[in-house]
């Protein structure tokens, strides 16, 4: 096992990019560094309040260490920035000894300061001919001036925790000649990136930007705020954006590298809907990684590294989306959307029927978001409303909250009405939180038929009155955000009460079976 010591700051403009929070800087640097089998023997970082390129000798400044034995760093002293520096050089010869030694490997530097507080640990590592990694313009000219083995250096600009530890990782195990593979979270490395992708966690965290867009198109319709019209075409363009980003983000987990390569592939992708936004976040995901990987090993320096990943990771599948695929993925969005307008069409009231007895077995199976959310989010793409998006509220959260109101008011056993309470106000407070129901539609075949039932009642309005809609919104506020605000209220009054006095009749039958 190799062994480096750290010497950093907050630095100048590293304090913009990490510096400010030493807990996080050092936290990931130390997880790529178990990662290459290299383990940290000792840190001395000086953090200050604000940046270095505008304090000054008396302003606030602390010391930190390392605990080798909790694996984090250790505050050691507090005082003005002099007194930590005077402090700080003391300690500096603890690190040079070390290395004199022969106990050190290698040494990291992060906006040091080769010529006051590191000076001696800087010396020792020239002395020793070790390998220096870091970055910070003017620490690592001094450093490289003082003779020492420079193996990979930078500047900060672009770089974020992240990238700057698996840059100085990458060169240390590669002078090494030992195996690592870059961490992007801490379970996972660079080389298990085909197994996260994950269709149903993109959607799901995109959802936000739809219920927006449901809620500006629900205000542009009141009186004085049709300018909000403008705005709801806005936010449909930008939705390819965010699903591009999310995607990006969640395939490569590199922090603002990723994201920037998201909104690049994204805003070439606003052509193809989301579904080109989707593809193209993906795109960007893979690219980036390996865009990053192969810079690194060609010993980029971390700013370039990070140009290349985030720019060209995002603009090369984009323009793939832009001028190939595009096209094609706005097809496939409309094909999708005219078959379920074709399907409702034709028979709306059965169509509402079966989409509220399917609900529930979907929702439970778990293909839910996997497969209805996608779709209720294509619809929503276009109009800013839903079929199958009235459907969840009607037939999923209306259900589960005449489930919970009837075990409130009528509860089976002593206890359930008090976890049925909480979960009514989710209910009715927030559209969410319809797994609540489960204990009940289990534990009763009653329930459970019958809360097929009610949404498939509330189905049945649904396409009567032809409706779209939203959930993951309040219960109170979903029929002004449908194009029928009578005609949702009827749906949802409808399933609520029919799973109510379902679930009431189930639970008076059970205590009357028991009481006998």
């Amino acid at each position: 096992m190799k062994r480096v010591i750290i010497i950093a700051s907050s630095g100048g403009n590293l304090y913009n990019l990490g510096g400010s929070r030493p807990d996080r800087l050092i936290k990931e640097l130390h997880i790529q560094a178990e990662a290459a089998g290299i383990e940290v023997k000792g840190i001395q970082f000086i953090a200050t309040e604000q940046s270095m390129d505008s304090v000054k000798p008396h302003s606030a400044a602390k010391l930190f260490g390392w605990d080798e034995q909790a694996q984090e760093l250790e505050l050691l002293y507090s005082g003005t920035l002099l007194e930590v520096n005077e402090y700080a050089a003391e300690r500096d010869q603890k690190q040079a000894n070390q290395i004199k030694a022969g106990e050190i490997d290698g040494l990291i530097a992060m906006s040091a300061d080769p010529t006051g507080a590191n000076k001696q640990t800087v010396e020792a590592a020239a002395k020793a001919n070790i390998p220096v990694v870091g970055t910070g313009g003017t620490s690592m000219a001094t450093i490289g001036s003082m003779g020492a083995r420079i193996i990979s250096q930078s500047g900060t600009t672009g770089t974020s925790n992240k990238t700057r530890a698996i840059g100085f990782v990458t060169s240390l195990s590669k002078h090494w000649g030992s195996k690592y593979r870059p961490k992007l979270n801490t379970s996972e490395s660079t080389e298990s990136t085909r197994q996260k992708v994950n269709l149903r966690g993109i959607m799901t965290s995109s959802l936000p930007a739809f219920i927006a867009l449901a809620i500006v198109l629900a205000l542009s319709k009141i009186p004085g705020l049709e300018a909000l019209g403008s705005v709801f075409d806005i936010l449909i363009g930008a939705l390819p954006v965010v699903v591009a980003v999310i995607a990006a983000r969640q395939i490569a987990d590199l922090d603002e590298v990723s994201i920037v390569a998201g909104i690049v592939a994204g805003l070439l992708s606003v052509d193809g809907g989301i579904i080109g936004g989707l593809l193209a976040g993906i795109g960007a995901g893979y690219m980036v990684p390996y865009l990053f990987t192969k810079c690194l090993k060609l010993n980029f320096p971390a700013t370039t590294v990070n140009i290349i990943a985030g720019g060209f990771g995002g603009l090369i599948p984009g323009l793939l989306v832009f001028f190939v695929l595009g096209p094609i993925a706005l097809q496939v969005g409309d094909w999708i959307r005219l078959a379920i307008d074709s399907t409702i069409s034709f028979n709306p009231i059965v169509a509402g029927i079966v989409a509220g007895l399917l609900i529930w077995p979907a929702i439970i199976a778990g293909i839910y978001h996997a497969a209805i959310l996608p779709i209720v989010l294509l619809e929503m793409e276009n109009t800013g409303t839903s079929f199958l998006g009235a459907i969840d509220m009607v037939g999923l959260v209306m259900v589960a909250a005449g489930i919970n109101l009837a075990n409130l008011l009528f509860p089976r056993r002593r206890g359930e009405a008090a976890a049925a309470g909480p979960s009514f106000g989710i209910n009715m407070i927030f559209g969410t939180f319809v797994e609540s129901a489960y204990p009940f539609m289990f534990a009763s075949k009653i329930v459970f038929v019958g809360a097929l039932l009610s949404a498939g009642i509330g189905g049945a309005i649904v396409g009567m009155f032809n409706l779209r809609g939203t959930a993951y919104v309040p219960s109170f506020a979903a029929p002004g955000l449908s194009d029928n605000v009578l005609g949702f209220i009827l749906a949802m009054a409808a399933s609520l009460v029919s799973a109510f006095v379902f679930t009431m009749v189930a639970n008076k039958w059970s205590k009357s079976s028991q009481s006998k």
